[in-house]
């Protein structure tokens, strides 16, 4: 089998994607440390918020930036994982990453509260992310988007923000964000499993490979075009990934959705935990706050 090194630096390692995560980060911490007295009410950073923060930008450059994309391209087992990560483990850790003061500084920039608290009501939030997680992995959809540069990258952004939208009900630690009360919480995440499982069934139980970017030489020359660069493809003379993997194509399809499915549910477990157990600690506080309560004089007698 071929190696990925003959696709060079650039197409392995995405160093402009590499210097607009530096970027971002620098600002993160510029903005939070360095210049946070210039914003009202706000409250140091804690470890906790800027090693989440890193974690957050390491995360999307592993998955989007390094030769892991660049093998998603190449096997569709490794695109799910690149997905899963992207739509279900990056976004949460964001969101905890990002002090109260600055989301409430972000709140305050024209109609964003306004939008931001229509698109993140549940119901809308959870219809948006799995119509388009999985409107995504229709095959026709799939291949077009593939084959194109500009829709490859916008429908990966959107995912990301809806994935967002989708996560803030659960994990925002703004009071005036809280739509969802300890037992909605734990009804929310099961919505969520249960509308994401058809897509992943679809793929898992097709008898035949659907998607013509893995299974068609030409449309996979198109996409790897695009990742690698015409010039550098075409010089290379290679006529699909089977090169580069000895799983079957149908074999490859099924392992991706079955991936995708487990990760899914791992990380809604997690979660899960942590709902219940913020929930249970919630109402031991409640219970003792009642208690420390003296007693009214009147009810005495």
């Amino acid at each position: 089998m071929l190696t990925l090194d003959i696709f060079g630096f650039k197409a392995l390692w995405s160093p402009y994607f590499l210097f607009i995560l530096i970027v971002f980060t620098a600002g993160y911490f510029v903005l939070t440390v360095k210049f946070r007295s210039l914003f009202p009410d706000s409250e140091p950073l804690t470890k906790t918020q800027g090693a989440l923060f890193l974690l957050s930008m390491i995360l999307l450059y592993a998955i989007k930036g390094s030769p892991v994309d660049l093998l998603a391209h190449l096997m569709f087992w490794v695109h799910m994982i690149q997905m899963a990560v992207l739509v279900l483990v990056v976004p949460p850790i964001l969101i905890l990453s990002i002090p109260n003061w600055f989301w409430r500084k972000v709140f305050t920039l024209g109609p964003i509260d306004s939008v931001f608290k229509v698109l993140t009501k549940p119901l809308v939030a959870l219809i948006l992310f799995n119509g388009l997680f999985s409107f995504y992995h229709v095959p026709i959809i799939f291949d077009h988007v593939m084959q194109n540069g500009w829709l490859h990258a916008g429908y990966s952004i959107l995912l990301f923000f809806v994935a967002a939208f989708m996560w803030w009900p659960l994990l925002n630690q703004l009071p005036e964000h809280q739509t969802l009360s300890g037992l909605k919480k734990v009804g929310y995440i099961f919505a969520d499993g249960i509308l994401l499982t058809p897509a992943c069934a679809l793929i898992i139980f097709a008898d035949t490979p659907m998607y013509a970017t893995y299974s068609d030489p030409h449309v996979w020359g198109e996409v790897m075009s695009l990742c690698v660069g015409t010039a550098n493809f075409d010089s290379l003379n290679l006529s699909g990934p089977q090169l580069f993997s000895s799983i079957s194509l149908l074999h490859d399809q099924q392992l991706g959705g079955v991936l995708m499915k487990i990760i899914q549910e791992i990380i809604y477990g997690v979660i899960l935990g942590h709902v219940f157990f913020e929930w249970y600690r919630k109402d031991q506080a409640e219970t003792e706050q009642e208690m420390k309560q003296p007693l009214n004089p009147l009810l005495i007698k």
